[in-house]
């Protein structure tokens, strides 16, 4: 489930045939000039239901904390973005406050509550990721913990994005008892698709991985004509008569009642 971070990385990435498609909080706000969260809760919406309207497959929306920090206000926000017409939607327990990082184990857990009711209450088939953020090194247990007490609350999916190691992501995937998981992989690893599978995690999201590697790409070239006057990283782009071709027949199909 790879995460576009605009409309033309969605349609390519359907293009590819992935079968689901998940937004990024990070992506969206670089592309917007903010830094991850800087966007406003109406911002985010309006970037969800862009892509949600231009691609075809199922969208999950990373929706960070709900943007409420009371079980209220989450609520009031999931019915909002329900109502964008994704397939799921992440809560997550970092609080963003470097003091105090993560919302209590009774706070976040009121909280993946208040998104389930949300989605109870508005009929729609949505799936409802309980995420379990920050770093797993050292505290293990607290992560496997708040996993079981989302799933527990209502979460069809649950999510640490820490997990990294085979022994963190086995571990996740035990305190899940058989929820499915979700496992970020934003950076090398030395971990393929078959032996994620092989531990039991049900589904993969990249994260801001993909949005990085293409400002990775733009830095990169800028910085040597910027600093060198050379060009020569060029010869790493796309080819503009593929990407013609691959919009040009998507917009025909599109148009031609084929799809969103």
């Amino acid at each position: 489930m790879p995460n576009p971070w605009d409309v033309g990385s969605a349609l390519w990435l359907q293009g590819l045939g992935f079968k689901a498609l998940a937004t990024t909080s990070a992506g969206a706000a670089f592309v917007a000039g903010h830094p991850d969260n800087g966007l406003s809760c109406d911002e985010m919406l309006a970037h969800i239901r862009l892509l949600a309207d231009a691609t075809d497959v199922p969208l999950n929306a990373d929706f960070g904390t709900g943007y409420a920090d009371d079980a209220v206000g989450v609520r009031a926000n999931v019915l909002r973005c329900i109502d964008t017409g994704v397939a799921g939607l992440s809560i997550e327990d970092a609080t963003g406050d470097d003091a105090a990082p993560f919302y209590d184990l009774t706070t976040a857990t009121d909280r993946v509550r208040a998104a389930r009711m949300a989605i109870d209450a508005s009929g729609a088939d949505v799936v409802l990721t309980g995420r379990a953020e920050g770093p797993i090194e050292g505290r293990l247990d607290d992560v496997c913990t708040r996993i079981r007490a989302y799933a527990a609350a209502g979460a069809d999916c649950v999510y640490a994005p820490g997990a990294k190691t085979r022994e963190h992501i086995a571990a996740v995937v035990a305190a899940a008892a058989g929820k499915p998981v979700n496992l970020l992989v934003s950076a090398p690893t030395p971990l393929d698709l078959g032996a994620i599978e092989a531990l039991g995690v049900r589904r993969i999201s990249v994260g801001s991985g993909l949005a990085r590697v293409a400002w990775g790409a733009v830095i990169g070239v800028a910085e040597q004509i910027a600093r060198e006057g050379r060009f020569d990283g060029f010869a790493g782009a796309a080819s503009g008569a593929r990407l013609n071709r691959f919009f040009s027949e998507d917009v025909r199909r599109r148009t031609s009642g084929g799809g969103a």
